[in-house]
């Protein structure tokens, strides 16, 4: 992806003055954004599914040890967690370039 990357949003604003071949293209380029998009989102929730996997043994393990499987750290994060606006959809900007966006 080019410097180019977002003239499709700029190119919905035009809509009027497209040739239909031209919105084809526009379509083309939007439909594999998203298969891009798409992928990205299933290779991060196979890299998600696969640390929570290793906390959970992990976890196991302190337990059957007779360790403690929750920290005081643990319970400060969470205070952190459950005292911070929850109003928004995430903490993360959304709208935000993704630097690995290239790969």
């Amino acid at each position: 992806m080019g410097p180019d990357k977002h003239a499709s949003d700029d190119a919905l604003l035009d809509l009027g003055d497209k040739t239909p071949d031209e919105l084809r293209e526009l379509l083309d380029e939007l439909y594999a954004e998203e298969q891009r998009t798409s992928y990205r989102r299933r290779v991060l929730h196979g890299k998600i599914d696969i640390l929570r996997a290793e906390l959970v043994r992990r976890m196991k393990t302190q337990r059957e040890a007779g360790e403690d499987v929750v920290s005081a750290g643990d319970l400060e994060r969470l205070i952190d967690i459950l005292s911070n606006d929850m109003r928004g959809v995430s903490r993360y900007d959304v709208t935000a370039e993704d630097s690995n966006d290239d790969e």
